[in-house]
């Protein structure tokens, strides 16, 4: 597979192929509030379909009763909505995890999540033009691509419960940022589910399904479930397992990055912190590894959808400096001090304080 013309190779960097993944730089998850479809992370599952723009939808379940719509049906039919709300991967951070011992997946930076503005109609209102039948207590989506999971080729499906289907920003959308969505990010029509993990946010939808039981795709039933550090992939229990909806508190360092050389002085240190539906309350940073810690400013605010950008002043002695962020929620819900603690072997919600080490001369 080909790189596309939606990544700007300046400001993302591939880390993988086939499927296509791709990350944002750190430097420009900083650069907007709304991080731009050119430099927007790209996570698929298998190819990317060329879907027409009149692709049709189906929706069916419920009372029995089938529909069919397409982007123009929707944009006709139904009030168009916009919501910002920022979309993370469950393996965000993930190389934080490799880093004790080798997990599956790529392995992420801090770059595997965006925030956009996205454009389309309740998927509310859609539904409620069908009778839902009181049975129904989840939305599978059954989608154009094929993936391969525990080594069973397949079309991509997941599902969320009703619930949060009729929730008034959960979005059937066909734009972001006031464009177009490409074929990488789900053209013509893909899934926007604030607040949820990546994966649930489908990319070309093909049928919509109204069900009593979740979908049965192995992407839903074989991936993306959260087990203790004690668990091999080997013993997992994948009916027991807890399925990753909805994200945890997050944070990272963006700027300086990593590995820096920085001259003695002042440094400017900023990132993104995010609680996903809920308002992140404090970012606290430290300049020597936790054991002290200041305020952060939160430079931007956003909504409960959508991170918060924050940065703080410190003054740098020559030497080496661990530099440390956590978010605490208005819950007072925060991130864990360590990485080592929530090691799982899919290396999924690194959520622990993000660290990194800058040389100062």
């Amino acid at each position: 597979m080909t790189e596309t013309s939606v990544r700007d190779a300046d400001h993302t960097f591939l880390q993988n192929e086939d499927p296509l993944n791709v990350e944002t730089r750190s430097e420009r998850l900083r650069d907007s509030f709304l991080t731009r479809q050119s430099d927007f992370y790209i996570r698929c599952h298998g190819d990317v379909p060329s879907l027409p723009d009149d692709h049709p939808v189906r929706i069916v379940g419920g009372s029995g009763k089938e529909t069919t719509v397409s982007v123009a049906d929707l944009k006709a039919r139904f009030k168009t909505r916009t919501i910002a709300a920022t979309l993370q991967c469950a393996g965000n951070r993930r190389q934080e995890m490799q880093a004790i011992r080798m997990t599956t997946g790529d392995g992420w930076g801090i770059g595997a999540i965006g925030n956009a503005e996205w454009t389309g109609v309740a998927l509310g209102d859609v539904l409620d033009e069908i009778s839902i039948d009181p049975s129904v207590a989840h939305v599978a989506f059954h989608c154009a691509d094929a993936v391969t999971v525990a080594g069973e080729r397949t079309k991509f499906g997941i599902s969320i419960q009703i619930e949060k289907a009729l929730h008034v920003d959960t979005l059937l959308a066909w734009a972001m940022n006031g464009e177009p969505l490409s074929p990488e990010h789900g053209a013509p029509l893909r899934l926007v589910v604030p607040g949820y993990a990546g994966v649930r946010n489908a990319k070309w939808v093909e049928t919509i399904e109204l069900r009593s039981t979740p979908c049965e795709a192995p992407t839903q039933n074989r991936d993306y479930k959260h087990f203790h550090p004690s668990v091999s992939e080997d013993e997992a229990d994948w009916d027991a397992a807890l399925t990753i909806n909805e994200m945890p508190v997050n944070s990272a360092i963006c700027i300086p990055s990593d590995g820096a050389s920085l001259p003695a002085g002042p440094v400017r240190i900023a990132g993104y912190a995010i609680a996903y539906g809920r308002a992140v309350a404090r970012v606290d940073v430290s300049g020597d590894g936790g054991t002290t810690w200041r305020s952060a400013t939160i430079d931007v605010t956003g909504t409960p959808w959508t991170w918060v950008q924050w940065s703080a002043e410190f003054e740098l002695e020559a030497g080496q400096h661990e530099l440390v962020v956590r978010a605490v929620d208005d819950a007072g819900q925060g991130q864990p001090d360590s990485t080592e603690g929530i090691w799982n072997f899919a290396g999924y919600l690194c959520t622990s304080w993000h660290r990194i080490h800058v040389t100062v001369a």
